[in-house]
């Protein structure tokens, strides 16, 4: 199963703060690990090492001094979702025989090592055709809508409680 580490999913949603931060009025985007471990709910053990690794591999510069912190290198639109994701995670891999020098004792009869190659290019295509800009401004486009009071009520309506010998759904 594909799956962000939580790694990589904490870098995206770090980095599309700093791209927040950065369109707001005045603000060069700068932002303490702490800051930002207060704002997203990262821990900021964690959340410090990741911002580390992002300067490393040049998504964030460190501003030092007194109102220092991290700040994006280069415009939101310029950062792909999948360097990220390879920066944080190494290699993306769908199945094992698309590495170099992984053996596979199905490969001469294997049916499906061409149609998931496809798969895994259109996977990568993809990931990289995504840039924090454009997480950014889904985010902006999903803002929560006002739900109509009939909805609201029951939204907060207690739930009945289950009545004895009834199954329940877990």
């Amino acid at each position: 199963m594909l799956r962000l580490t939580k790694k990589a999913d904490y870098s995206l949603i770090a980095l599309k703060h700093f791209a927040s931060r950065q369109r707001a009025a005045g603000s060069d985007g700068t932002l303490s690990a702490k800051e930002l471990s207060d704002v997203c709910g990262i821990p900021l053990p964690l959340l410090s090492k990741l911002l580390q690794k992002l300067g490393k591999t040049g998504f964030l510069v460190a501003e030092y001094g007194t109102h220092g912190g991290y700040r994006l290198a280069r415009p939101p639109k310029q950062i792909s979702a999948l360097e990220v994701i390879r920066a944080i995670d190494g290699p993306i891999v769908l199945a094992n025989c698309f590495t170099a020098g992984a053996y596979c004792g199905h490969s001469d009869r294997c049916t499906v090592k061409k149609p998931l190659r496809r798969i895994h290019d259109r996977i990568l295509r993809l990931l990289d055709s995504v840039s924090i800009e454009d997480m950014l401004e889904d985010s902006l486009e999903e803002a929560p809508e006002e739900l109509p009071h009939a909805l609201i009520a029951l939204q907060s309506a207690p739930k009945p409680a289950a009545v004895a010998g009834e199954k329940t759904d877990r």
